[in-house]
C-alpha cells in the first residue's frame, strides 16, 4: 500500500507540473458575466432576469431567450440581415435582396462604432448572451449565424411584426432585377381571407376606474409564438416586463413599475414611392430632378444561397436615387422607395422607452421619431393615459396623393422634415377618460375627445374606421368603474358588430326571395337560426359557424368587384352585394359545413381550434392530433379578441395561427399589478411542460397573475440559476 501511495504522489506531482491549456479570454469574460446574472423561472417558465448592470441583464435575457427558442431568435436575424436563402435555398434570394437593399453590414458596423458607450455595452451584452448559450449548448447547431456580433443588433431594431421593408414587393424586385415578366409573377402571397394584422390597445383613466388608478390593456395581434415573455431588471434602473420579439433585447409591448406602452399597427402613410424619369448613358443611368440630371448610384449586391451541392451566389447590380433604392418598374418608369432608415436611433428609442417612468419622459424618447409603423397606447402611475399617433410622419405637400407613386422629378414632392409630436393627431388625457386603438384611424381614439380629421393632412391615416374600433367605442363610451377583470371582459366581449350588419341583410334577402327561388327551401333552417341570433361568438354556437362561413364566402365572392369599384369589401358587402350573391354564399357555407362535418348544425368550437404539436415555425396542423376549441373569431367581423384561423394540409377543422398572442392587463399606482397570458406556452420544446401549459387559459381568456415583485415569486419559483449552469 505504501509503495502504491508513493507512486500515486509522484504521478500527481508530474501531472500537476504539466502545463495547462490557456483559458480563452472570451470564455472567461462570459463566465464572469454569468456570475453576476440570476435567472429565475416562475411556475409558467417565464424568466425573470436580474443583474447589476443593464448590459449584464441583457446578457441574461438573451441567454434565456435562446433557451426557450433559439430557432426563432436566429431566424429573425437571418431574415433581418438578408441571409434567409443561406438556410432555405434559392427561393428566398429576392427576399434577401430586398433586405440587403436597406441593410448593409458595413454601415451597421460603422454605426456600432458611433454608438454611445452605454448602447455599445447593451449590444455587447446581447451578442455575449447568445454566444455563451451556443458555447454551453454544443448540440444546438445554428443554421447560418455561427457567431453573433454586436453590430447585428442594429439590423432588427424595431419590434413590429410587419416592418417597413416588408412593404416592398418581392415580386416587383424579381421583375425588375431578376428579368421575370410581371405577368408571370404570382401575387406576394395575397390571401383574401388573411386575418387583419395589427393589435388592440386600451387605456382607462383614473376617473373611469374603480380604484382611481390608470389601467392599460395590451393585446398584440401577431402570428402565434412571435414573441417571448420576460422580466428584465438591473440596479441601473431597468425593470421591464412584457413581450419581446424573438432576438431583441427590449420589451416591445409591456410595462415597468411606473408606466406601460402598447403598440398598434398604424394606418399612416410614411413610406413613399417616387417615379423616376431615367436616361441610360455610357457611364450609367441618370434620372431627372427639377432642371438637373442626377446619376443613379449603383452597387453590386451578392446574395448567397444554399443548394444540394453546397453554397452558390447570385449577383445583382442595384440602383439608388436620393429618394431611395429602385425597387420596381411601373408604366415604363423606375420606382424608388423612401422610408425611415435610422437603425441607431431606432434601437436607442426602442430600449430607452422601457426605462421611461412618466409621460414626459416617454414623450422625450419619442422625439427620436423612429417608431415608424406603429401607434402607441400609454398609461402610467401618475394617472396619465394617451394615444400617440405614428412616430415617423414626413411632412409633405398635401396636394399630392401620397397613397400612390408621385413624380420624383418634381422637387415639390420632396419630404420637408418630420411632423413633431405636437403636430400629430394624438389624444392625451382626454376628458372622456378612455383610449382605444384597433388599427383604426386616430379620429375615434377617445370618442368625442378625439382629434378631428379635418385638422390633419390625409396622409396621417389611410386605414379609416374598422369593426373592432366600432366595437371598442361601444364598450368604453360613457362607462366607468373599470377594474382589471371588467377590462378583460370588455376585451373578450363576444359581440361581432359587422355580422350584426351583414346577417340582417342576408335574412332580408331570403325574406324577399319568392317561394319558387331554388334556394328558398334549402336555406329555411339556417335562416331561422340566424334570424334570432345575438351576433355573439361562443364554442357552442351553431349560428356563429354559419355566419362566419357565410361571411368568408361573401367576402371572397365580392372582392374582385369591390376592387374594381375602388371601395372596401365592407362597403361593397353592405351596399352593393346582390340578394343572389348573399343567398349563394349562405348555400355555399351550408354545403361546406355539411361536407366537412356531416351537418350544417355544427357548433363553432368543433371547427375553430387551437393546436400546438410541433416547435416548427410552419406548424404541421393535423385533424387527428389533439386540439382545443376556441370561441373567439377573426377580427374581420369586429371581435376584439382575434383568432385568425383557416384549414391547413386538407384539414376539415380550422386552426389559428395569428391574432391574440400575448395578452396583458395592467393597473398602475403605488405598486403595479398585472395579469397576462400567452398563446400555448413559453417554451418551444414539446417535452417541456411549458410548451402548451397556457393553451386552455389562452382559449378561454383566463389570464394568470404576473409575478412582478420578488416577493410575488415566493412559492411560484420553478428554478433559479446562472447562465451556463
Amino acid at each position: 500500500m505504501k509503495r502504491f501511495a508513493i507512486g500515486l504522489s509522484l504521478a500527481c506531482a508530474v501531472s500537476c507540473a504539466a502545463p495547462q491549456p490557456p483559458v480563452d479570454p472570451q470564455l472567461a469574460a462570459w463566465r464572469q458575466r454569468a456570475e453576476g446574472v440570476t435567472i429565475t423561472r416562475d411556475d409558467w417558465g417565464i424568466p425573470h432576469i436580474t443583474a447589476r448592470t443593464d448590459a449584464d441583464a441583457i446578457f441574461g435575457l438573451m441567454y434565456a431567450q435562446a433557451e426557450d427558442d433559439f430557432n426563432r431568435v436566429e431566424t429573425n436575424f437571418i431574415n433581418a440581415m438578408g441571409r434567409l436563402a443561406e438556410a432555405e435555398g434559392e427561393g428566398e434570394v429576392f427576399r434577401d435582396l430586398r433586405m440587403k437593399l436597406f441593410i448593409d453590414p458595413e454601415e451597421l458596423k460603422t454605426m456600432y462604432q458611433q454608438a454611445p458607450p452605454w448602447l455599445q455595452a447593451l449590444m455587447n451584452g446581447w451578442a455575449d448572451g447568445l454566444n455563451y448559450y451556443l458555447h454551453t449548448h454544443p448540440g444546438v447547431k445554428p443554421r447560418v449565424i455561427q457567431t453573433f456580433e454586436p453590430w447585428m443588433a442594429l439590423s432588427f431594431s424595431e419590434g413590429s411584426i410587419g416592418g417597413d421593408i416588408e412593404r416592398v414587393s418581392v415580386n416587383g424586385l424579381k421583375a425588375f432585377y431578376g428579368g421575370a415578366t410581371a405577368t408571370a409573377l404570382r401575387l406576394d402571397g395575397v390571401d383574401p381571407l388573411a386575418e387583419p394584422t395589427g393589435s388592440n390597445g386600451f387605456a382607462i383613466a383614473p376617473a373611469n376606474s374603480a380604484s382611481g388608478k390608470a389601467l392599460l390593456f395590451i393585446n398584440p395581434h401577431t402570428s402565434f409564438f412571435f414573441r417571448h415573455e420576460a422580466q428584465v431588471t438591473s440596479e441601473e434602473g431597468l425593470n421591464a416586463y412584457g413581450a419581446l420579439t424573438w432576438g431583441q433585447f427590449f420589451i416591445y409591448q409591456g410595462f415597468n413599475e411606473r408606466a406601460g406602452w402598447m403598440h398598434t399597427s398604424s394606418g399612416v402613410d410614411n413610406i413613399d414611392e417616387f417615379l423616376l424619369t431615367t436616361t441610360k448613358k455610357d457611364d450609367g443611368v441618370y434620372y431627372r430632378f427639377g432642371s438637373e440630371e442626377r446619376k443613379l448610384r449603383s452597387k453590386t449586391i451578392t446574395v448567397p444561397y444554399r443548394t444540394d451541392a453546397g453554397m452558390a451566389t447570385r449577383e445583382f447590380t442595384v440602383y439608388y436615387s436620393h429618394h431611395g433604392p429602385v425597387v420596381r418598374e411601373a408604366d415604363g418608369k423606375w420606382v424608388a422607395v423612401r422610408m425611415m432608415q435610422e437603425p441607431l436611433k431606432a434601437l436607442t428609442q426602442s430600449y430607452s422607452r422601457t426605462k421611461a417612468r412618466n409621460l414626459q419622459e416617454y414623450l422625450e424618447v419619442m422625439r427620436l421619431h423612429t417608431n415608424s409603423s406603429n401607434n402607441t397606447v400609454y398609461a402610467d402611475a401618475e394617472g396619465n393615459i394617451a394615444y400617440l399617433h405614428s412616430n415617423f410622419v414626413p411632412r409633405r405637400d398635401p396636394t399630392f396623393d401620397w397613397s400612390k407613386p408621385v413624380d420624383g422629378s418634381d422637387p415639390a414632392t420632396e419630404w420637408q422634415g418630420l411632423h413633431t409630436i405636437e403636430e400629430s393627431p394624438n389624444a392625451i388625457n382626454p376628458p372622456t377618460g378612455w383610449i382605444q386603438n384597433t388599427n383604426n384611424w386616430p379620429y375615434s381614439a377617445a370618442g368625442a375627445a378625439s382629434p378631428r380629421e379635418t385638422d390633419y393632412p390625409r396622409y396621417f391615416d389611410y386605414a379609416g374606421e374598422n369593426p373592432r374600433g366600432i366595437h371598442a367605442i361601444g364598450l368604453f363610451a360613457g362607462k366607468t368603474g373599470f377594474t382589471k377583470d371588467s377590462l378583460i371582459a370588455a376585451a373578450y366581449d363576444s359581440y361581432q358588430p359587422e355580422l350584426a350588419t351583414q346577417v340582417p341583410l342576408l335574412v332580408r334577402a331570403w325574406d324577399r326571395a319568392p317561394a319558387s327561388h331554388p334556394l328558398k327551401a334549402k336555406l329555411a333552417g339556417p335562416i331561422a337560426r340566424l334570424r334570432t341570433w345575438d351576433y355573439r361568438w361562443g364554442v357552442a354556437s351553431v349560428e356563429n359557424a354559419l355566419a362566419i362561413f357565410y361571411g368568408d364566402d361573401l367576402w371572397q365572392r365580392v372582392a374582385p368587384a369591390a376592387s374594381r369599384a375602388g371601395v372596401s369589401n365592407y362597403v361593397y358587402m353592405r351596399t352593393r352585394a346582390t340578394s343572389a350573391e348573399r343567398l349563394e354564399s349562405l348555400a355555399a357555407a351550408v354545403d361546406k359545413l355539411t361536407a366537412d362535418f356531416g351537418t350544417w348544425e355544427t357548433p363553432w368550437g368543433d371547427i375553430n381550434r387551437f393546436q400546438r404539436i410541433s416547435p416548427a415555425i410552419v406548424h404541421p396542423f393535423d385533424d387527428s392530433q389533439p386540439s382545443i376549441p376556441v370561441g373567439f373569431t377573426s377580427g374581420r367581423w369586429g371581435s376584439l379578441a382575434s383568432f385568425g384561423a383557416r384549414s391547413f394540409n386538407g384539414s376539415k377543422k380550422i386552426y389559428g395561427t395569428s391574432g391574440n398572442s400575448f395578452v396583458a392587463v395592467v393597473e398602475f399606482g403605488d405598486r403595479v399589478s398585472a395579469r397576462a397570458v400567452t398563446a400555448g406556452g413559453l417554451s418551444s420544446d414539446p417535452a417541456s411542460k411549458h410548451f402548451n401549459d397556457q393553451a386552455e387559459r389562452y382559449a378561454t381568456g383566463n389570464l394568470r397573475d404576473v409575478y412582478f415583485y420578488p416577493e410575488q415569486l415566493q412559492g411560484h419559483t420553478e428554478r433559479t440559476y446562472k447562465p451556463g449552469q
